[in-house]
């Protein structure tokens, strides 16, 4: 792979300003800085679940439940403050706990009893979509429609803005520097490669193993919570299919951004680029004027083709690394 992913994080951002010359010299209201920073909204969702999906890809694991946790994220938060009564800003914080409970549920199945990621996440999705579908149906609120009436205190949380910038474009990079520094700054984050490069290794070092495991998808749910109240906000409704597109965003993100979907390397800061490149595909597509499958399409080819340079990088990476006797501990 490219050596400590530096060269593919300028490919990312190489991309990205080619992405917006392009878009531009099509549409040129696609250079109106304002429309750039308000997209932000459009994606905020999928770059902060992606931000701590990259930390469970990178300790060898995955996790396809979050676009499901949203929707369950953003009833749970309707219910209470809706439908109970409950102040908006409590309610807001038990959905976001909610997440952490999905999460937390997630990791101990999976780092414990040993379930397979892949099996016990699938799970996980149907499990929370449809726990999202009972409440909304107890509630006596319409499937389709929702639960509405938020207060504009609440629906400003994700439309503000904060001295003329979104307040999600704020929400995006409070978040980068929070996953940023977790995982590149703290032996926390050290111990999460090691878990990828050789768990086995990890625990004749000392390291509880399990734990980190489980704290990966904890955070992976609170951060699903917090997508879920930022939909909510924005959109202004709780819905439970919200998030049910996000999952080949989501996995796009994180492998596009440079994590290798074996585990053991990886970065927050390509996840960043690849979420702020999908979310401008989006946009740039749609204001090109192209229907929106297509733009499906366009996210599903990101992902084959960043899967298939990674993979080939990371196989030659291996055979190199054989060839020349390197022991795995001088990458780190």
């Amino acid at each position: 792979m490219l050596k400590k992913g530096a060269n593919w994080n300028v490919l990312l951002f190489i991309v990205l300003i080619s992405e917006i010359v392009v878009f531009g010299l099509i549409n040129p209201r696609f250079w109106n800085i304002s429309i750039l920073l308000n997209s932000f909204n459009d994606f905020i969702g999928i770059a902060v679940i992606a931000f701590f999906v990259t930390f469970v890809v990178i300790t060898g694991g995955i996790d396809i439940s979050g676009g499901s946790i949203i929707g369950l994220t953003s009833v749970v938060t309707g219910i209470l403050a809706q439908v109970i009564g409950v102040n908006i800003w409590i309610a807001l914080i038990v959905g976001i706990l909610t997440g952490g409970f999905c999460g937390l549920l997630n990791g101990i199945f999976i780092a414990y009893a040993k379930v397979p990621a892949m099996v016990l996440t699938l799970g996980g999705m149907l499990l929370y979509s449809g726990a999202a579908l009972v409440l909304v149906g107890f509630s006596g609120a319409s499937t389709y429609e929702g639960i509405s009436g938020f207060s504009q205190e609440f629906t400003n949380l994700a439309n503000g803005k904060l001295f003329g910038i979104p307040h999600s474009a704020i929400l995006f990079i409070i978040m980068l520097l929070a996953a940023y520094i977790l995982l590149h700054l703290t032996r926390y984050g050290r111990y999460i490669y090691l878990i990828g490069v050789n768990q086995n290794a990890a625990e004749y070092a000392g390291i509880n193993t399990r734990k980190i495991i489980t704290s990966t998808y904890v955070l992976s749910g609170i951060s699903a919570g917090i997508a879920g109240v930022m939909l909510t906000s924005y959109l202004g409704s709780a819905r439970a299919d919200f998030g049910a597109e996000y999952l080949m965003p989501i996995l796009t993100a994180v492998v596009l951004g440079g994590t290798i979907i074996t585990g053991g390397k990886g970065g927050v800061i390509g996840t960043a680029l690849a979420s702020i490149i999908i979310g401008f595909l989006k946009l740039g597509l749609q204001m090109a004027g192209v229907q929106t499958q297509y733009i499906g399409l366009a996210i599903g080819l990101l992902l084959i083709i960043s899967v298939s340079i990674l993979g080939v990088s990371e196989i030659k990476s291996r055979v190199q690394r054989l060839l020349s006797g390197k022991n795995i501990k001088e990458e780190m």
